[in-house]
């Protein structure tokens, strides 16, 4: 048995997808954890009584290529008529929201064989992660172009699956600040706190040394290039978020990080002011922000809804995109 269930924090917004969030944020956060909670219990269930998913998978592949997302529909479809009494008592309205919107449906495709219980938890935690990207990029009416490189992404992947389901997390955002659009970089509110931060990707094992007001350097090898100093962006996003929050009136501490998950940081500046995360504490930090057993509250809402309401949003009718599929 796990020691923890399945957790994810939720992606509320993408760079400038529209959201389903951004419809009704009151809904889609709970609907999300009831969903996720329902289809783990299940496909659990049936793991735990020896049906061998991939067979399952491999068959209906077989019968019907074009069919190769609907397997896990497939699959529970007699065991949604003798529904345990245990689930229907937990998550009465799951089937209720699935039946009204079947594009919020989320079937997972477990491709390989679990053996053990955590290679079936990261494989269902991996198609939850294409599921979230989904939902924070298109509405029952609206999508937006995902780019790519977010389906691979080792930032916002571990972010939203290492993370309590009560965090919302909005990873590089376009706002609009006096009508003129602004890229920020990432937003975190959990229900205590809405975490500011800007993260250096560039290199492994990269060393980020602060030099100056304007410039830092990094080194990385015998290699030594002045970058723009984070704390520039990090300063100007933590001055639109408070304004936001300010006009909406909520009361809700900010605090700024500057984060790399493979490299070091030399940061003399004042710890109270901005915290630095790198290789050595970032694992201890995300553990930490994961033992957070708050449920989501009233004020984080009104954050993020604050947020929103500042938020671009860049999609096309799904009635007319000639590459929307078929089934949906």
């Amino acid at each position: 048995m796990l020691r923890k269930g399945i957790q994810m924090a939720q992606l509320v917004k993408l760079v400038d997808y529209v959201s389903r969030y951004e419809n009704d944020l009151t809904r889609y956060p709970t609907q999300f954890i009831r969903l996720k909670r329902y289809q783990w219990k299940r496909i659990k269930n049936q793991w735990e009584h020896g049906f061998n998913l991939f067979e399952e998978q491999a068959a209906t592949i077989e019968e019907d290529p074009r069919e190769d997302a609907k397997w896990y529909s497939l699959l529970f479809k007699k065991w949604r008529k003798r529904r345990d009494e245990e689930f229907e008592e937990e998550e009465p309205n799951v089937g209720k929201e699935e039946g009204t919107e079947t594009d919020l449906a989320f079937q997972a495709a477990i491709s390989d064989r679990p053996s053990t219980i955590e290679q079936l938890k990261k494989s269902y935690t991996n198609q939850l992660f294409q599921f979230q990207l989904k939902w924070a990029s298109s509405t029952l009416y609206d999508r937006s172009r995902v780019d790519p490189r977010f389906f691979s992404d080792p930032l916002l992947k571990e972010l939203t699956q290492r993370l309590p389901d009560s965090f919302l997390l909005f990873y590089y955002p376009i706002v609009k600040v006096n009508k003129a659009p602004i890229e920020l970089d990432i937003l975190l509110l959990t229900p205590t706190a809405c975490y500011c931060i800007t993260a250096l990707e560039d290199e492994r094992m990269a060393a980020y040394i602060s030099s100056g007001d304007r410039f830092w350097l990094k080194k990385f090898g015998e290699n030594e290039v002045k970058v723009l100093n984070p704390t520039i962006a990090l300063n100007r996003m933590e001055k639109v978020v408070s304004s936001f929050f300010t006009a909406a009136n909520v009361e809700l501490p900010i605090k700024k990080l500057i984060l790399t998950r493979n490299g070091y940081i030399d940061y003399p500046g004042n710890p109270n002011e901005i915290t630095s995360i790198d290789k050595k504490t970032y694992d201890e930090w995300l553990e930490r922000l994961s033992n957070n057993p708050s449920p989501m509250k009233h004020t984080q809402f009104k954050a993020a809804q604050a947020i929103l309401e500042h938020a671009q949003t860049t999609a096309m009718s799904r009635l007319f995109d000639p590459e929307e599929p078929g089934e949906e």
